[in-house]
Parts: structure tokens; sequence; C-alpha cells
């Protein structure tokens, strides 16, 4: 609280004392004293001598003293005026009289003024506080962080705790992968192999106990008795597996080896630091470590046994689509139609950024009819802008904002398929992804709608959505000159697609430069693992700060080996050839004259003189 206000509120509570402690306090006669045999009331008025009053009181009166005791069985009790009599054989009591009721009530509250007043004043206190003021709260919410620092939780910026929650998860994996000298403490040991018992990963003592636990016994002895041991317990775990994550977790271990597994996560890294990947999950099952490393597993066999995120979709992307169109049997044709018609007509488009650095993702909901694609199109579209959208994050972004316009909207445009599909991404197989979901200009019709896509959200993504209206709306999120025309702002630029150029994929039919790439970048991997174990073995000592700072070296080589094995792996996308995606991992969405830097990745200055992938 500022001096301004604590000398606001002192000078109030003094006026609201004042004005109850100047208040005459009155001197009312509290209760009458009954004596034995008399009753009594006061005159209210002067009067002379001998003077008769209407009103007077009855007149003290003896009671006898023959008074018969078979009187005593039944009080008598008689009423008479603002006086009782009682029979003399009672003890004396105390009565109060009505005709002053109102004295005593004022007298009473007597002793109800100085906690009255200090009340009064802690509640003006109270209200004066701004619950948002730095004084007054733990953290600013993250969406008010500042693009420049990195958000609590991310790389950079972890707590002891969460730390130590990272090496943890980060040794679950060993093990389940078969990483030479995985221990329970971190320690190098001899190679373990995947048959071999492997100690355990024991939680520290917590308050909070777990519904399940991956290495709660003594000894674990190999991903299939990993499995068995939290096959016992997934009945406690299925209240909140909203996925069936417990069952794809087991089903992974089952039926792939160690090596596959491994193969798969470090697939999934492109070209994040690997602790941001890891910490991804960790964020998302608050720092549980065995119900990250289940989620952890299960997107990772998501991505690799059912929708062939790198195998198919990001390999063949549009130019495959486009191929499928003319050359595809009647299955492939169909489908390459209908994703290729999604990306010319911009049902869905990434341009820009929020006020956080955050990439912006507009859905045009207007253009969705139900009947023009299948759900296996849609998915696969969905998919893409996902994973292409990843490759726009420049840090310390680690989000996305997908503003959903509203505008021109009917029940026609509503399909309930592919919600429910985008929910299942965000929440189990692209967890953190998502920094703010911004329904624009919906219209009442969508109140009906909203009701029950509301109830198939996770309350932490429900949290993240907010309805807008109009241009003000938006500029609570994106800078004006961000806004692009077609939502009333201020920058002149729309959608317009352009096709696939021939040629552009030649470097993915050079098989030898890739298979050196995928060789070189596995050394890394090596490397990276062979480090962590060091940090996990002793995070405090010199040896382990050395390997700490080793791996975020080596992170930084796996960024930059990423961007010189992207065109060997991914298709070419409308963003690469229109040049906001550059060759070597940056972005430019503004096109500045000139050139300028973007987190350290050079940009182009003109969108015309935009590097293109090769056509030779």
């Amino acid at each position: 609280m500022s001096a301004r206000s604590i000398r606001s509120t002192a000078a109030t509570a003094q006026l609201l004392t004042t004005s109850f402690l100047a208040a005459p306090a009155p001197t009312p006669r509290l209760l009458r004293q009954a004596s034995a045999g008399y009753c009594q009331s006061p005159a209210t008025t002067l009067r002379h001598d001998g003077e008769k009053s209407s009103n007077d009181p009855p007149a003290v009166r003896p009671i006898p003293a023959s008074f018969p005791l078979s009187r005593l069985i039944k009080p008598l009790v008689k009423v008479r005026g603002a006086c009782q009599t009682r029979p003399y054989s009672s003890e004396p009591r105390l009565s109060s009289s009505t005709c002053h009721s109102l004295p005593v009530f004022k007298s009473s509250l007597d002793f109800l003024y100085p906690p009255l007043v200090f009340a009064l004043l802690a509640l003006f206190t109270w209200a004066m506080l701004d619950p948002h003021s730095p004084e007054s709260s733990l953290s600013a919410p993250a969406d008010d962080m500042s693009v420049n620092v990195e958000a609590p939780g991310h790389v950079g910026n972890l707590t002891p705790e969460q730390e130590e929650k990272l090496r943890r998860l980060w040794s679950a994996i060993a093990k389940l992968c078969g990483v030479e000298g995985a221990s329970d403490s971190g320690t190098t040991t001899a190679a373990t192999s995947p048959g071999s018992p492997v100690p355990a990963l024991e939680e520290p003592d917590s308050s909070q106990k777990r519904r399940f636990s991956l290495f709660r016994r003594k000894q674990v002895e190999s991903p299939t008795s990993v499995a068995v041991n939290l096959d016992e317990n997934k009945e406690g775990a299925d209240d909140d597996d909203k996925y069936g994550q417990t069952k794809q977790f087991l089903k992974t271990l089952a039926s792939q080896t160690p090596e596959t597994i491994r193969e798969t996560i470090w697939s999934m890294v492109k070209q994040d630091h690997p602790d941001a990947l890891v910490l991804r999950f960790l964020r998302a099952r608050k720092w549980d470590v065995d119900r990250a490393l289940v989620m952890l597993v299960s997107a990772m066999n998501w991505r690799f046994n059912e929708m062939y995120v790198d195998s198919d979709i990001m390999l063949n992307g549009e130019g495959g689509a486009v191929n499928d169109e003319v050359n595809g049997d009647e299955d492939a044709k169909k489908v390459g139609s209908e994703f290729m018609y999604q990306c010319r007509v911009g049902k869905c488009f990434l341009h820009g950024t929020d006020k956080q650095g955050r990439p912006i993702c507009v859905v045009r909901v207007r253009l969705h009819k139900q009947s023009a694609q299948s759900a296996e199109s849609l998915e696969r579209y969905t998919v893409f802008i996902i994973e292409t959208a990843r490759l726009m994050l420049q840090p310390p972004a680690t989000t996305a904002t997908i503003i959903f316009d509203m505008t021109g909207f009917s029940l026609a445009n509503m399909d309930y398929h592919p919600v429910k599909f985008m929910i299942q991404c965000f929440e189990a197989n692209y967890p953190e992804c998502l920094g703010a979901i911004l329904v624009h200009n919906a219209p009442w019709v969508f109140q009906g709608v909203w009701r029950i896509i509301r109830g198939w959200l996770d309350p932490v993504v429900a949290a993240k959505v907010h309805f807008t209206n109009y241009r003000a709306g938006l500029e609570e999120y994106i800078d004006p000159s961000h806004i692009i025309k077609e939502l009333d702002g201020d920058e002149d630029w729309e959608f317009k697609y352009e096709e696939p150029v021939p040629g552009e994929n030649d470097k993915m039919k050079d098989t030898q430069t890739r298979d050196r790439l995928l060789a070189a970048r596995a050394e890394l991997y090596g490397k990276f693992e062979r480090e962590t174990q060091v940090w996990m073995c002793s995070p405090f000592s010199e040896e382990g700060k050395k390997a700490k700072a080793e791996r975020d070296k080596i992170a930084e080589q796996l960024h930059a080996d990423y961007w010189e094995l992207d065109p060997y792996l991914r298709s070419r996308s409308q963003y690469d050839r229109t040049g906001d995606i550059l060759p070597g991992g940056g972005v430019d969405w503004y096109k500045k004259a000139g050139g300028s830097m973007a987190n350290g990745n050079a940009v182009h200055g003109n969108g015309s003189d935009a590097p293109r992938a090769s056509t030779e």
C-alpha cells in the first residue's frame, strides 16, 4: 500500500472513531430491582402533589403478609401497565421495563463501540488493498511477463525443486530407453541392458501421496517390469486419465524396444532445447514425475504410431498432397485434394506475433463446412499447422495465440469433431503450447455451443479462453500495428496462398547427406545424455555445474544442427515460400526494410528478396 493510501486510511479511521465516540453516552436505568413484596414504576412526568394522570402507573401497594402458601403452586403474575407483580415468596428478580427498551438497547451498544470501530477500520483497510498489486500478489500472471524474461518453470528460470524434478524425469527416461549409466542417483555405472534390473527412483518425502508410482519398488527390473508395476496401480490413476494415456504407456512399453522409444523421443525435440520439451510435460502434470513420464511416452506413441507426424505429414507436406491430387489412388486423391483445399482458402493461417512475442494463428471459422472434407484430412491439416507453428516459436516465447474469428459464423459452420480433436492435441499431445485463445466477434448463437465446449476443456485450458469484440478487444493482446486489416487492424496484409514450386523439395532426395547429418545429430544426443548423467550424479559439485553448462552448449548445437537438417526431413510449406520461415530458423513476419536480427537469427529485409528453396 502506498504512503498516500496509508494516510487516507488513517484519516478515515480517525473520522470514524471521532464520530462514534462523540455521541453522548446514554445513562439509562438498565434494570429495576423488584424488591420482595413491592413493585414500583417511576413517574415519567413532573406534577404537583395530588394530581392524577391516566398514564400513571399503579400506586405502590403492599402485599398481604398472610399470603396463602397454596397459591405458590401456581405463581401469581399480574400485568398492570408496565409493571409485573410476583408472589412475595419467590426470589427477587430483575426485569426490564418495556417502556425503557430503547434506552436499554442504546446502553448495550456502549460496549460494542470500540470493537465496531476497529472492525470497520480493518474492513476499510482491506478494501483499499489492490489484490493485483505487486505488494499483495505472490507472482505476476504468466500473460503479463515481458517477452525478454523466461517464465517460471522454463529453461533458465527453475527453482531448486523444479530442477530436481527435471533431473528425476531425465533419469526415468534414461532407464526406459536403456541409456548407458542410467541409475537411481545419477552416478555413472556400467551399461544397463534392457533386461537388466535398475534401481528404483524414490520420491523425496512429500505430504501429498501419489496415486501410483512407476518406481515404487526397490528394483525395477526392465521397461516390461515398469509396465507391470504401473498396471497394478493404474486403477487409481484412471480417475484423472482423460485420454487413456496410462493404457497407451503400457502398450508402448510392451510393443516397442527401448532404442525405438529413445529415437522417437529425440525426434520430438527438433530445434528446441531438450530440457524445454521435457519441462512442458512436467508443467502440464504439475511436476509429478511419474505422470509426466506417462504423458511423454503416450504423446510419443501418438506421433509415431497414430498420426505419423514426422514420417508422413511433415515429410510429404503440401508438395506431397499436390502430387496425390494428380497421381494418387482414389483415397489418396481425396485426402490430398481436401488437404490442399484447406490450405488454399486459408481456413487457418499463421501470421505475426502478439504483445508477448507469441506467433498468432487465425482460424476463419466461417470457411469450415463439415461436408467439405473428411475427418482424416482435417486432422492432418490441424497437426500440420501445429507443427509448423512450433518451428516459428522464437525464445523466450514457448506458446502460441489462436484467434477464432467468428465473424459470419452460423450453425452450419459448427463441427464438434475438429473441436474435440484440437482439445485432445493441446491437452494430451502438445502440452503447454497454448498461450491464449481469443474467440473474436462470437454471435449470440454461439453461446449454446460454448456451454458444450467449455465442459470438455481442462480448467487450465478454459482459463486461457477470452472473448473479444471488434478492434478494441484484440488490442488488449495484440499491438494495433500487428492486427491485420481483415480484423480491423492497421497492418496492410492479407492471406494469399502460394502453390508449391517444382523442385523445392529436391534436397529430400539426397539421402546420403541426410544420413550423414542424422548420424552427426545422433552423436550430439549421446553427448547430451552423458553430460546429463554427470549432472544428475552431483548437480552441486564443480563437475556437475560444468556438465550442466556443457548441456546448454550441446543444446545450442542441436538447434543449429536441426536447421541444417530440416530441408532433408521436412517438405517446404507456404511459410517457407513466402519467406516467413528463414533457412537458418529465423522468422520474418513484417519484412522490415534494411534487415534486422530477430532473437539471434538473421532476418532479411524485403519479402520479395526472401531466400527460396532450391529449384534445381
